[in-house]
């Protein structure tokens, strides 16, 4: 699929409304249950007929099961008014995100947005049928005074066969209320009612895990609750829990195009990069270094269209802000024309980086990371002492930047300081982030001081990048016998407003540095 498809494709099921939000609880009533009072749920006003549903589905995952460990279930399922294709994304227990597609010809061909959308954890594993349940289902639906329906009530006879390992089918009775117009108390009221009756809410939260029994994964492991007086490891493993979490989520968006997705991506990417630096005491050398040089390569891979595209934004601004008369020649369709080819190459160039192996294998080297972290014994030193000192650290780093700067001469060396300055800058927000869990509002504080540190000088690059935009626009019209004019123009404005950004950094700098923390 081209990326103009991917596109498409994803405003079409975005707008179509064939992305829902589910909010579900299920029940597990015996076989001679009677139906629950439904109609003594507070709020529900009638209840309908029952509505007779037969339900086929087949349920995919990779070999290994690597969707079902991250609880997100992808079926094909006949029958019933929602046939189709479903993907099922976790968002907080009891609550999920559904994606649908037609069902198309070809029962074992899972739709490409939707494994576009899984790539992430299936990666270079092949999807497969692992289970199939069928369901004989009557359905109900639960009104209220001015009909609407809250919910519809659904009365499940299961049969179940694991397509994993041979088993004789499993079979079992199953109620579910899902919420459609009702609120969210309507399912405690309703908990609270058929407890009174003696049935219990399932323990498994799919029908899925119960077909596959025993092979159905654990819960995936949880990040550790960082305390002052706990471990270092867990400040840092904290953080890196978030930001594997974020670069994962953020995945399928790059992958469809979504907005902001590439620079939030990146920023996951370049935050488990900072974080490996910060705190590289605290763990082996050689995994970890090792883990910094492949996100910096993906950084680079996935950010070279948004770093275009912020180029390509800037000068269309200042292009508008020009008088007519000053702009000579065709300016901003060479600008248009050279930077729009750039992004284009390289959005491919990011797309087929989240398709490599070498991107699924930082992946497979990220949760290993997670999993069994490669910590030396410094990081089982109290947190407040021993973070607070990497933090202070990166702080000092940033202070020998910035006197870097007043020792280079000359214009482009302190461009290249200055860039350095903007570096260390931002591992420090990071390490400040990261160490929020224990010090609270001091390092929310210096997060936000180097932040805007960041931030200025993130400007000034931006006016460098677009100069060397310029100088070479300049020398390709002037090859073509064009007019250098404008673009001579141009250049002299950004830098302008380069030099503007230089000096709110040395005003920043002097007037709202950074402050450092205090743990002692």
């Amino acid at each position: 699929m081209g990326t103009g498809e991917r596109v498409c494709r994803f405003l079409e099921w975005s707008m179509a409304g064939s992305e829902v939000i589910e909010v579900e609880h299920k029940y597990s009533p015996s076989e001679s249950d009677a139906l629950p009072r439904l109609g003594s749920i507070q709020g529900v006003d009638r209840v309908g007929p029952p509505v007779n549903q037969q339900l086929d589905a087949v349920y995919f995952d990779t070999e290994s099961l690597a969707l079902a460990a991250r609880r997100i279930t992808l079926r094909r399922r006949s029958g019933g008014p929602d046939a189709g294709w479903h993907l099922k994304l976790p968002v907080t227990p009891g609550e999920r995100r559904e994606i649908g597609e037609p069902l198309g010809g070809d029962q074992d061909a899972v739709p490409e947005l939707l494994r576009q959308l899984v790539l992430v954890y299936t990666r270079s594993r092949v999807l497969v049928p692992v289970a199939h349940i069928k369901t004989n289902r009557s359905s109900t639906a639960l009104y209220a005074a001015d009909g609407a329906v809250l919910a519809q009530f659904s009365d499940d006879h299961v049969e179940a066969q694991s397509l994993i390992t041979p088993a004789e089918p499993s079979r079992w009775r199953e109620w579910e209320i899902e919420l459609a117009d009702g609120p969210r108390q309507l399912l405690q009221d309703a908990d609270t009612l058929l407890a009174a009756e003696g049935v219990s809410v399932s323990s498994l939260p799919s029908k899925l895990a119960r077909a596959l029994g025993p092979n159905y994964p654990c819960d995936p492991a949880a990040a550790p609750k960082p305390g002052r007086s706990g471990p270092a490891s867990d400040v840092a493993l904290s953080y890196m829990f978030q930001q594997v979490r974020a670069l994962k989520l953020h995945d399928p968006g790059v992958r469809v195009d979504a907005p902001d997705a590439v620079h939030q991506l990146r920023v996951a990417a370049r935050r488990l990069r900072s974080a490996l630096a910060t705190f590289r005491k605290l763990t082996d050398k050689t995994s970890t270094k090792v883990l910094r040089a492949e996100l910096q390569w993906l950084a680079g891979a996935v950010g070279q269209a948004r770093d275009t595209e912020v180029i390509r934004a800037r000068l269309k601004d200042m292009i508008n802000a020009e008088p007519p008369e000053l702009l000579i020649g065709p300016v901003a369709q060479e600008i248009e024309e050279h930077l729009g080819t750039i992004q284009q190459q390289s959005r491919a160039a990011g797309l087929a980086a989240l398709d490599s192996d070498r991107y699924f294998r930082l992946l497979d080297s990220l949760d290993a990371f997670l999993a069994a972290p490669p910590f030396t014994a410094s990081a089982s030193k109290e947190a407040l002492r021993t973070v607070g000192r990497l933090v202070s650290a990166e702080q000092k780093r940033l202070k020998t930047a910035v006197r870097a700067v007043d020792s280079a001469t000359g214009r482009g060396p302190q461009d290249v300081a200055l860039h350095e300055v903007r570096k260390s800058a931002k591992r420090l927000r990071y390490a400040a982030e990261a160490a929020s869990p224990i010090f609270g509002k001091q390092s929310t504080a210096l997060a936000r001081a180097a932040e805007d540190i960041q931030e200025i000088l993130g400007d000034f690059q931006d006016s460098v990048v677009t100069r060397e935009t310029l100088l070479t626009l300049a020398a390709q019209s002037a090859a073509g016998r064009g007019n250098g004019f404008s673009y001579g123009r141009l250049h002299a404005l950004e830098q302008l407003r380069g030099d503007q950004a230089r000096a709110r950094f040395y005003d920043a700098w002097q007037k709202s540095r950074p402050k450092s923390l205090k743990w002692e």
